[in-house]
């Protein structure tokens, strides 16, 4: 099997080809420019991952744009998104400021990415 991506590692944009077994194996990855595409190709294809943005609601009513520290495994991504909209910010949040520490077990933290007081 055939699996055609654009890498997102860099603004190239390059697209690749990756060849796949019946066990969705890596065979084999063309069509990078650099180590990092093949690596993303590799890793799209076993086990994708991405970083989650959300908003988190504050104590005292509105929301406050969060997004996880590194990137979770992508089957987890709703409900990672469930636990942020049921975890209120505390209203003198900085950016920063951790308000899930290891969002389900993933050694990722989700952290505020503006201060809650404007």
């Amino acid at each position: 099997m055939i699996r055609e991506l654009t890498c997102i590692v860099c603004p190239k944009g390059c697209q690749l080809r990756v060849e796949l077994d019946d066990n969705k194996k890596v065979l084999s990855v063309e069509g990078h420019t650099c180590k990092r595409g093949e690596a993303y190709a590799l890793t799209e294809c076993t086990a994708p991952k991405r970083v989650v943005t959300s908003t988190a609601p504050l104590k005292s009513g509105g929301v406050v744009p969060v997004k996880t520290n590194g990137s979770i495994p992508k089957e987890l991504m709703f409900e990672c998104a469930k636990l942020i909209a049921q975890t209120y910010v505390d209203d003198d949040a900085t950016i920063g400021t951790v308000i899930i520490a290891d969002v389900l077990g993933t050694g990722v933290d989700v952290v505020t990415t503006r201060n809650a007081k404007l």
